[in-house]
């Protein structure tokens, strides 16, 4: 439950597979047959029935996002998501992470899920620049919850002290706008 007061976004330094949320979403390849970084982890905690149950999901393109139980994670959902591969910033790159994050939180509102976890989607081996990414995640997340009264709290789990300091800015940017917004 969140403090009333208290911003529904957070930024934390943290192993997403620890947290103790509705959902989690994986940065997962094509196939969602697991694989390095994020998706490794996610994978390995959950436990062998998250592989026999994305094998029944025959895949997921680039921007789109399908969901299974968190088997063995404390989190009771996982939402696997596939970001785009960066490649000169110019081959629909935005679209297809803004993408992402909109499916998700698609998933999240169908499932009526109150508190969700996201990683820096692409940001690992898929070399999508941190300051980049994460404006089109806090931004994206941010105005669905302009519509979203259900979601109560979207954390954004960061794998280093970099990822970190970029979503707090990012954050903290969104909250001035929407406190000056409201003033006006």
């Amino acid at each position: 439950m969140v403090v009333e007061g208290q911003s529904r976004l957070l930024s934390i330094r943290t192993d997403i597979t620890k947290l103790d949320v509705d959902a989690i979403v994986n940065a997962a390849n094509n196939a969602l047959l697991g694989g390095g970084g994020v998706d490794g982890a996610i994978h390995q905690v959950a436990g062998p029935e998250l592989l026999k149950a994305c094998a029944k999901l025959s895949g997921c393109a680039t921007g789109e996002a399908k969901i299974t139980p968190g088997f063995e994670l404390p989190a009771k959902y996982v939402i696997h998501t596939v970001g785009p591969i960066w490649s000169d910033g110019h081959s629909n790159e935005d679209q297809f992470l803004l993408s992402c994050y909109e499916r998700c939180l698609d998933i999240a509102a169908t499932y009526h899920l109150t508190t969700l976890a996201f990683p820096a989607i692409s940001c690992g081996v898929y070399g999508y620049p941190i300051a980049l990414a994460t404006k089109i995640a806090v931004s994206s997340v941010a105005h669905r919850l302009t519509t979203n009264d259900e979601i109560e709290q979207v954390t954004f789990a960061c794998f280093n002290n970099e990822a970190h300091d970029h979503y707090e800015h990012e954050i903290s940017l969104i909250e001035y706008q929407l406190q000056h917004s409201s003033r006006h």
